[in-house]
């Protein structure tokens, strides 16, 4: 049994939360086609500390800060290959680090990998409005996947990802060439109904049920009003393991690349213990959520437990 697998058997596995958000907390600008991953270059400390300050907060498993750290992103911008291997090699190690210096004596690192959206920086994450052939998405994820085990990681983190094709793709890609990595997916739904790109959620969810070494399957970056919808829309249609990580319930400006603000504060100890008895055992946040959103995520999910 591999290190993900035993902390999944084990438990409720909590997530860390939002790292873009917490980088402009402390006046670090990611308002760039890089988003957070240039912080890579501008403030790596930062990046280690957020990840140690999630650990502390509870939280058993760190993101990389690799979701727009695509290694054609770099090179668009002017930066070698190398440089930009570099870069995500630098990621992990942030990560790692981050962990070592915590109040955990363990923990997992996983392996963002955002999407094609992602990389044009353009809020296509949030319409799934792209279209490559699957050799052109493999192309495009085999580098950074590739470096990401090479470095490391416990288990690729498929996220926000709008587009079944794309995500049919990357699925393919793990069993021809990547066959003894571990993965979960999580999908990006604008209701809990079905992906951005308007493919129904229950129909993504049950193709991957086949792939064994998605361990783990859910969504991100939606607001928490959508996870019990989208937890309904799952179960029925899996056996593996549900993860759910929202936003703060912010919405994305692709053209300004903020986020606007429309919620009030997130009751987590109201709002956790439904997500575990509709089933998700991997539970976290997503954007503008932060380490004491994290801390009220673990202390809920203890206080059910007990």
């Amino acid at each position: 049994m591999t290190k993900f697998e035993s902390y999944i058997e084990s438990g409720v596995v909590v997530l860390d939360g939002g790292m873009g958000s917490e980088l402009e907390k402390r006046h670090i600008d990611v308002n760039n086609s890089w988003w957070s991953a240039s912080a890579l270059i501008q403030s790596p400390d930062d990046i280690r500390e957020i990840h140690k300050n999630y650990f502390n907060s509870g939280a058993a498993l760190a993101i990389t800060d690799t979701y727009q750290a695509h290694v054609k992103s770099f090179t668009d911008q002017g930066l070698s290959e190398t440089q930009a291997y570099e870069l995500i090699d630098s990621a992990v190690s942030l990560a790692k680090l981050g962990l070592k210096e915590s109040d955990r004596s363990d923990g997992l690192i996983a392996g963002s990998v955002g999407p094609y959206g992602a990389y044009l920086a353009n809020g296509a994450e949030y319409t799934g409005d792209y279209h490559l052939s699957e050799s052109e998405f493999q192309a495009f994820h085999r580098p950074r996947i590739a470096r990401l085990i090479a470095d490391g990681v416990d288990v690729l983190a498929l996220e926000t990802m709008p587009n079944f094709a794309e995500a049919k793709a990357l699925g393919h890609l793990l069993q021809k060439e990547f066959a003894t990595i571990d993965a979960y997916l999580s999908f990006a739904t604008e209701n809990g109904d079905h992906l951005w790109d308007g493919t129904p959620l229950s129909e993504a969810v049950a193709y991957f049920e086949s792939i064994s070494q998605i361990k783990a399957i859910g969504v991100n970056c939606t607001s928490p009003q959508n996870i019990l919808p989208a937890l309904e829309k799952i179960a029925p249609n899996t056996s593996k393991k549900m993860i759910v990580y929202p936003n703060a319930g912010d919405e994305y400006d692709p053209e300004t690349k903020r986020w606007v603000s429309q919620h009030g504060p997130i009751n987590w100890a109201e709002l956790v213990p439904v997500w575990q008895t509709a089933g998700a055992s991997l539970i976290g946040g997503c954007c503008r959520t932060s380490p004491d959103d994290i801390d009220e995520i673990a202390q809920a999910i203890t206080n059910t437990n007990q």
